[in-house]
């Protein structure tokens, strides 16, 4: 990998698939680098998983192919589990600001998050760049260099507008909070309780006075376990991370159990847990995660998701073959978020400016095969391929490098890693009560250069 030597920047007709986090950000940083950018949101507003709807699908479980999709996972309640320092793009703080409905908490209401998101793209003019309701349908490379992109706009008659176009590079960044990763549990065709998926998951009502099973151990199991806890008669956790044998009553909470992973369902409405324990509940909660979804990719099974594992990609960003023209923004996870769009958004403006010069497509196949390898040598599941973990700095300050572009912030680092370890040493307490002032106020320092 190295910096090209050209002397002039080369400019693209781009294609952003969604206007979140992560397609904002991209838009940015396109137009930054000289490129032209046309940005596909099927929403009629910006930000993505962070609109929060009351809206429900008709498939608790979302396993139905023809239901009417609901993006976003949001719960009315949910704070984010990170501080807005940490979290904000690098050079546009997450810092309170005036204005009627402001959340000025550290670890603000998903509203702050969206009420931040329009402020960027405010900001920096990038609403003029978004077609709103405008739904990709198909994404397919033509004469080897280009892409076809075909959009449908519903009309006010009720018909769509169909819209074919080429573009020189279409960068995904549709996110992967929408189509539910459910638990398989023996015997469940025969068990007589309702099921849902947290992303159906909005207040804690309709599990009052139930018997609940929630599966996972994720952020949001966390979070939805104790809110709903509050209304329910029982809550049992199952979860994969802890030994068979658990069983053990959650610290400050009469009501809520945590259990290894469930054995298998019954009938008679039983459950039962590999802990050799069994209960009858009411409802069984999975808050199992997300499906990568690319419906819209025609690439004749070049780039597929398997069992969550979306490849070949060179880094989390490049197809190979396609590369540069088609990329995505936004695979890995338990990272910092918001930063981490930012650094992948940058690589990929120059790349396509020809500023930064890929390896060679052989090359590239070469580097996901040792990846996968390794993944495979260590005992990681194929469908944790893009889990940073303890990788995070080491892919994201190498990214940088790449970008000539500053990296995250020490501060930032020691106050992400110290958030984790609080949210499940005090889940409780996490968002209110903390001991980082000095990272606080090396963060606040930092942010008067844009402030």
């Amino acid at each position: 990998m190295q910096t090209s030597n050209a002397t002039s920047l080369t400019s693209r007709h781009v294609a952003v698939i969604g206007a979140g986090a992560s397609g904002l950000v991209a838009a940015r940083e396109l137009r930054r680098e000289g490129h032209q950018v046309v940005v596909f949101e099927k929403d009629s507003q910006i930000g993505g998983t962070w609109v929060y709807t009351p809206q429900v699908e008709t498939d608790p479980l979302g396993l139905d192919p023809t239901r009417q999709i609901v993006h976003s996972s949001l719960y009315k309640s949910l704070r984010t589990n990170l501080p807005r320092e940490s979290m904000g793009f690098m050079d546009y703080p997450f810092v309170p600001r005036a204005g009627e409905g402001s959340d000025p908490r550290r670890f603000p209401g998903h509203a702050e998050v969206l009420k931040y998101l329009q402020d960027f793209a405010r900001e920096f003019g990038i609403g003029e760049m978004v077609r709103f309701e405008c739904e990709v349908v198909s994404v397919e490379m033509v004469d080897n260099k280009k892409l076809k992109v075909k959009s449908k706009r519903r009309r006010l008659d009720g018909d769509d507008d169909l819209l074919d176009e080429v573009f020189d590079a279409v960068v995904v960044c549709n996110g992967h909070f929408t189509q539910p990763r459910i638990a398989e549990i023996p015997g469940i065709n025969l068990w007589p309780g309702k099921q849902t998926h947290s992303h159906n998951y909005r207040t804690p009502e309709p599990f009052r006075d139930k018997v609940v099973i929630l599966i996972g151990s994720s952020a949001s199991a966390i979070d939805i376990s104790l809110e709903i806890g509050g209304i329910a008669k029982e809550v049992h956790i199952a979860s994969r991370s802890v030994a068979d044998d658990t069983c053990e009553k959650q610290a400050g909470c009469d009501n809520i159990w945590l259990h290894s992973m469930i054995e298998s369902a019954h009938k008679d409405g039983s459950v039962a847990f590999r802990d050799g324990n069994s209960i009858v509940a009411d409802i069984i909660l999975h808050c199992t995660g997300y499906k990568y979804c690319f419906p819209f990719l025609k690439t004749n099974g070049i780039v597929t998701v398997d069992d969550n594992r979306v490849g070949p990609l060179y880094k989390h960003v490049f197809p190979p073959i396609f590369a540069p023209q088609l990329s995505f923004v936004g695979l890995p996870y338990r990272n910092i978020p918001f930063p981490s769009f930012e650094i992948q958004s940058k690589w990929i403006a120059g790349v396509l400016s020809d500023r930064i010069v890929l390896p060679s497509q052989e090359d590239m196949m070469e580097d996901v095969n040792t990846l996968y390898s390794t993944l495979e040598d260590s005992g990681v599941p194929k469908h944790h391929t893009h889990n940073m973990g303890d990788t995070m700095i080491d892919y994201s300050v190498w990214v940088a490098s790449l970008c000539q572009c500053p990296c995250f912030e020490e501060w930032r680092i020691q106050m992400f890693y110290e958030t984790v370890k609080r949210l499940h040493a005090n889940p409780k307490t996490l968002r209110d009560e903390w001991e980082d002032d000095n990272l606080l106020l090396q963060a606040r320092e930092d942010f008067s250069k844009y402030i």
